[in-house]
């Protein structure tokens, strides 16, 4: 590939990228000359550029470390060149985000940059007591912790760690991108980080391949390219999907979609994307094959790479200018509307209708980043039988109808009545907390995923990590070894209930979107974690025996019997501010939905962990009657030579006992 290549790709990214950038601030409207309280020219464009070179930044950060961690090899010097991306690129972001955070409040308060003791007042103000200034903070905050890290850190495992905290870069600029209290706020939060994320990966994973191409080999470089397009086929879809529903929620209807700018920038962005779904296409069909045939191959490869580029600096450019122009559907908290209802000035939507048993059915409030994880979690999980089955392993249809069923619960868990209600009333909370911590994780430990990906992925020998052997590093951690402990597991599992609800915790993840999903992930590991201690099959480091296990179940029940008793019999209402003030005129008063919730905890939740229970007792039997089996097959074996053995010690002591008494 010509080295000067690697000079072009990123200046023709940046290049389209701002050039676009313009292009969709005027067609959007954003960069004209405000009537009122005009921030001047310089912050209209200067701010979404900034914006859209800390997009950039991230995917150069992101990307690089996806490909450092699951593509390239630690001992090649394709990981070196993707660290050296990655702290580059965590540089750039780090000041592109403190220049944008002064921007956005020159913006919000029209007062030029200076070096007063007024301005510094006001931005510090800015940034501790205003929502979008906390939140650029923390975004810088983050870029200067990982640019230490990429520049620090040299080796596979703690580069993960380093990606950790790439990715949470994220975070701030998702929540920056719907108003926090407007309607659908947690479906447009959870939409852009899917969008961001997959698009950073995209992007910055293709922007790697152009650094390391020189250093590695043609064979090598079409092994990456093959990784990498795999990659990018998962980011495509995510982004795809999450753009429709981002789209949707601010444009409302398709008369604003052709009679808009921000409509127009939609259309343009949707062209681009197209294009480049071609461009992965094209990649994955014809490329690859031809980059290990010959040198000409490696250019046409690094051509079409440059033109991809191109492309997706045009569309990183119109999201820039997107984030500046006026929504058709206004983003506006709905506390602040007139005549809002107590639910909209709490959770931004409106109350829904009465909850009736055809509700369950017929309500459904839609989070496309949950339902995508369903979505992968299904088609990776049958990928794996399929290619169990195609070299002519079996695999039981149990496991396969088990993984399944678990993950249609987890979508309608995130996606159905349970996520339109749970809000509004205490009892459907706990039914969802119920089926996160328990039934969820129950099913899926059946499914025993490790053990289909431990089979069904193949062994790497170039030095990089996949799926395997990141899946083998985890099991032999310490971590692991306390967390499969059954006796850790259990006390999390029944001790983060107590916690959660008698502690701050349960009003934060009840009013803010990131406690509402660290909600949800922490009860489906710490029960998924629970299962597989006293069911599972997949390997762990610590297999108690089954008497062991049948105590801590019964203790487990105990526990959770008591913790719904409390609630039952409470005269005080958790979280009285919140599911007190709603205003609902329908259904249950706030106390006696909270009793019932109580019922649910220890009535339908105990359904879970008998049936644990009874899964151990036919286990714990199978494993003697297997044990009985082993023992019959040795005696056939061996002709009865264990029972000959001990009749002949019988034998020999009769003898013994006889000879004894003639002696006497």
């Amino acid at each position: 590939m010509p080295r000067f290549i690697r000079v072009i790709a990123p200046a023709v990214l940046l290049a389209a990228t701002f050039a676009a950038v313009f292009w969709g601030l005027s067609i959007g409207g954003a960069a004209n000359a405000r009537e009122l309280a005009d921030p001047g020219a310089i912050v209209r464009y200067g701010s979404p550029l900034l914006r859209t070179l800390v997009n950039v930044a991230v995917a150069g950060l992101v990307g690089s470390l996806v490909m450092a961690v699951w593509a390239f090899a630690v001992d090649r010097p394709e990981y070196r060149i993707a660290m050296d991306v990655a702290a580059g690129s965590a540089a750039v972001l780090t000041v592109a985000s403190g220049a944008t955070l002064i921007l956005t409040y020159s913006d919000i308060t029209t007062m030029p940059f200076s070096g007063s003791a007024a301005f510094g007042a006001g931005l510090a103000q800015f940034v501790t007591e205003v929502e979008i200034g906390q939140l650029w903070l923390w975004e810088l905050l983050i870029a200067a912790v990982v640019t230490v890290l990429a520049f620090a850190v040299r080796g596979r495992r703690m580069t993960l760690l380093v990606l950790v905290f790439g990715l949470l870069t994220t975070l701030p600029l998702a929540q920056q991108g719907h108003a926090a209290g407007a309607a659908g706020h947690s479906q447009a939060v959870n939409s852009l980080l899917v969008h961001l994320v997959g698009a950073a990966v995209w992007l910055g994973g293709l922007l790697v391949l152009i650094f390391i191409a020189k250093s590695v080999k043609r064979d090598r470089l079409a092994l990456l390219v093959s990784r990498y397009s795999s990659i990018a086929l998962l980011a495509f879809i995510a982004v795809s999907a999450s753009g429709i529903v981002s789209a949707w929620l601010r444009i409302g209807d398709f008369d604003a979609l052709f009679g808009t700018g921000y409509g127009q920038l939609i259309i343009l962005k949707v062209v681009a994307l197209v294009v480049l779904g071609a461009f992965g296409a094209l990649h994955r069909q014809r490329l690859i094959p031809r980059i290990e045939q010959s040198d000409r191959g490696m250019r046409v490869f690094a051509w079409f790479v440059v033109a991809e580029l191109a492309v997706m600096g045009l569309a990183s450019g119109i999201a820039g200018a997107l984030g500046r122009t006026a929504t058709p559907v206004p983003l506006e908290p709905a506390g602040e509307s007139v005549g809002a209802t107590p639910a909209e000035i709490l959770t931004g939507d409106p109350l829904p209708p009465e909850l009736t048993p055809m509700s369950y059915f017929t309500e459904w409030k839609f989070d496309l980043a949950w339902g995508l994880v369903a979505f992968f979690g299904i088609v990776f999980y049958i990928a794996g039988v399929m290619r169990l089955r195609k070299r002519g392993d079996s695999w039981p249809i149990g496991r396969t109808i088990a993984w399944v069923t678990g993950m249609f619960f987890l979508f309608y868990a995130t996606n159905g009545a349970f996520n339109a209600y749970e809000q509004y009333l205490f009892s459907v909370h706990m039914l969802g907390h119920m089926m996160f911590t328990m039934l969820i994780p129950l099913v899926l430990v059946l499914g025993a995923p490790v053990t289909l990906a431990l089979r069904a992925t193949d062994k790497r020998t170039d030095g990089s990590w996949g799926t395997r052997e990141w899946i083998m590093w985890g099991l032999q951690t310490p971590w692991s070894k306390i967390v499969t402990n059954p006796v850790v597991a259990a006390a999390v599992f029944v001790g983060s209930l107590w916690v959660f609800y008698f502690s701050p915790i349960l009003r934060w993840a009840m009013a803010e979107h990131l406690g509402h999903q660290w909600m949800i992930i922490h009860f489906l590991i710490s029960g998924y974690l629970f299962s597989l201690t006293m069911i599972g099959v997949d390997p762990i480091p610590n297999r108690a025996p089954y008497p062991i296990r049948l105590v801590i179940l019964f203790a487990t029940m105990a526990s959770h019997a008591f913790f719904g008793v409390t609630m039952m019999t409470g005269d005080s209402l958790f979280v009285a501010d919140w599911f007190g003030s709603m205003g609902r005129t329908w259904g249950a008063t706030p106390l006696e939905d909270q009793a019932t919730g109580g019922g649910i905890a220890w009535g339908i939740g105990e359904l879970p962990t008998l049936a644990l229970a009874l899964v151990v007792a036919v286990q714990w039997s199978r494993s003697d009657t297997k044990e009985q089996k082993r023992k019959d097959r040795a005696e056939e074996r061996s002709g009865d030579s264990e029972l000959e053995a001990y009749n002949a010690m019988l034998s020999a002591q009769a003898k013994r006992d006889a000879a004894r008494e003639a002696r006497r």
